[in-house]
């Protein structure tokens, strides 16, 4: 014989009663599934936008810097170039002409090398790299930077001394200790003038 099993349902509750409660609370769970599912897709937006705005920043900030660079170049054109020269006299570097924005083409009118500002002699040739805010990698770049030149000056039998030197705006005493370990000069401005310094303790510059 069959089993039946009956429930004991509180007074006047049904099964179309339970039933109607359990699609109530299905569709509860389905909304809340739903919320979070949507609090999700806003959170990876959220974050999405704000990787976004951060690259924009970042992008914004390198034009910046690349605008405050130019001027910083046409204020060494205009401003600093004339100085430079008397400041390096000082330094025992009489220097007799001074040209901003050198380039270096080889055999096959190719660019291989650009150079901010060149000062020159019968004896030394002064190569200054300037930068609005130098780096390590500037630096190492700069050692690059006159390695090629000195090849170009052997290929024409210019046997002159060549020497570097780091102009920048804003530079970290970490850059600076690095440019001076390369045997480079370093350019930076100090109130309404600028300086050009060497580190205290003796300080060889190189020759390329």
């Amino acid at each position: 014989m069959a089993m039946t099993t009956e429930y004991d349902y509180p007074r006047g509750l049904t099964f179309e009663h339970v039933w109607a409660a359990l699609m109530e609370d299905r569709e509860q769970v389905k909304e809340l599934r739903e919320s979070q599912a949507e609090a999700a897709r806003q959170m990876k937006e959220s974050q999405a936008e704000t990787d976004r705005q951060i690259k924009e920043s970042a992008r914004r900030l390198d034009k910046k810097l690349g605008e405050l660079g130019d001027r910083f170049g046409e204020m060494v054109e205009h401003m600093v170039l004339p100085n430079l020269v008397e400041k390096f006299w000082d330094l025992g570097f009489i220097f007799t002409r001074a040209n901003p924005r050198t380039v270096y083409r080889d055999e096959n009118k190719k660019v291989i090398a650009e150079v901010d500002i060149f000062l020159e002699n019968g004896d030394k040739v002064m190569i200054v790299e300037v930068k609005s805010k130098p780096t390590t990698v500037d630096v190492k770049n700069h050692v690059r930077r006159m390695e090629i030149i000195r090849a170009h000056a052997d290929a024409r039998n210019d046997k002159r001394a060549y020497l570097g030197t780091i102009a920048g705006m804003i530079m970290s005493e970490n850059v600076k200790r690095f440019a001076f370990k390369n045997g480079f000069y370093v350019v930076e401005p100090s109130g309404d003038t600028f300086n050009i310094l060497v580190p205290e303790g003796g300080f060889f510059p190189r020759e390329w």
